[in-house]
């Protein structure tokens, strides 16, 4: 227990130290030195999180994100239970750096200047209030809490995608096929699945589909139940079943904070697959864990770079 005692007064005075000459490596313009000391100051003591947070800060601090970036996510797997939403959307934000998913979706909307706008989960309306005033737009969500005044060309119907597909003649309440529908409800990914295959039928093969929230941040975020502030749910497995089962599809998930935005394009509306083999389709994805994604993460959701010529590309 002493030697053990000492071993730890000696890694706590070796990592202060190394902060330290870190700080100063900063101050000196010594990016490359002072990253070194951090690398030293963290793996001497990898479970003092008062360390940590210290070496964190110091290089956010320096705006040196490719240094603070790996401290962070050691922090938050110190963490047993939620990591918060603050920490959590900080890692998502250094992971993805650039336009978050709201910037990504107005310049979607600048570049396509859809006719038609379907969205799927309004919630507060920062997604919906960003359709340009040439599109005629419908959100639907069960309880939208919208707290601004919407412009005359945009109706929300408050009911589930389920009931709202089934009664509607969405079409006729458009003035013509979805040309750009954005999914973005409930986050388990048997209900993403139905809303895509209802909201593909109604475009054409010249339409885009959206799919917020599939590239998740780590697996306490992505499980069905909630357990986490920051959440994406299993929306995770959409990607990796429209892949499987529909590779006539144009699929790209767009590295925007904080959960990834996935670009569906090559629309068939007349494709039976997913419709006929749904519950086949629900039942095979149910049975992969969050494991698949542990090597490769980026090929197996199809990321793509986040900056405005890989958009224009994915779009055209």
């Amino acid at each position: 227990m002493l030697l053990a005692t000492l071993n730890r007064l000696s890694s706590g005075r070796i990592s202060s130290a190394a902060l330290t000459l870190a700080e100063r490596g900063y101050e000196r313009g010594d990016r490359t030195g002072a990253r070194r000391l951090l690398s030293l100051a963290t793996n001497a003591a990898p479970k003092d999180r008062v360390l940590q947070d210290r070496a964190a800060q110091l290089a956010l601090g320096a705006n040196d994100a490719e240094a603070a970036l790996p401290i962070l996510e050691s922090i938050m797997r110190l963490l047993p239970g939620d990591p918060g939403a603050p920490l959590m959307s900080l890692v998502a934000a250094l992971r993805m750096p650039g336009p978050n998913y709201f910037d990504v979706l107005k310049a979607i909307h600048a570049e396509l200047r859809p006719r038609t706008y379907l969205e799927i989960g309004v919630s507060l309306g920062h997604s919906i209030i960003l359709v340009g005033p040439e599109t005629r737009a419908i959100g639907v969500d069960p309880a939208p809490d919208v707290q601004f005044p919407l412009p005359p060309s945009t109706t929300i119907h408050s009911e589930t995608s389920d009931d709202f597909f089934a009664k509607n003649d969405v079409p006729g309440l458009l003035g013509g096929p979805v040309e750009l529908g954005f999914i973005d409800g409930m986050h388990w990914f048997e209900f993403a699945l139905r809303d895509f295959i209802n909201m593909e039928r109604l475009c054409t093969a010249q339409s885009t589909i959206l799919i917020h929230d599939c590239y998740p941040l780590e697996r306490r975020s992505a499980e069905r139940e909630r357990c986490t502030q920051f959440w994406s749910g299993d929306i995770w497995r959409m990607v990796l079943a429209l892949k499987k089962y529909r590779p006539d599809l144009r699929i790209h998930t767009i590295a925007a904070a904080p959960t990834g935005l996935c670009v569906v394009r090559g629309l068939n509306p007349a494709s039976p697959v997913l419709r006929e083999r749904y519950d086949a389709i629900v039942a095979e994805c149910m049975t992969l864990d969050f494991d698949v994604l542990a090597t490769g993460q980026a090929r197996a959701l199809n990321l793509t770079p986040n900056d405005p010529q890989s958009l224009h590309q994915i779009l055209h």
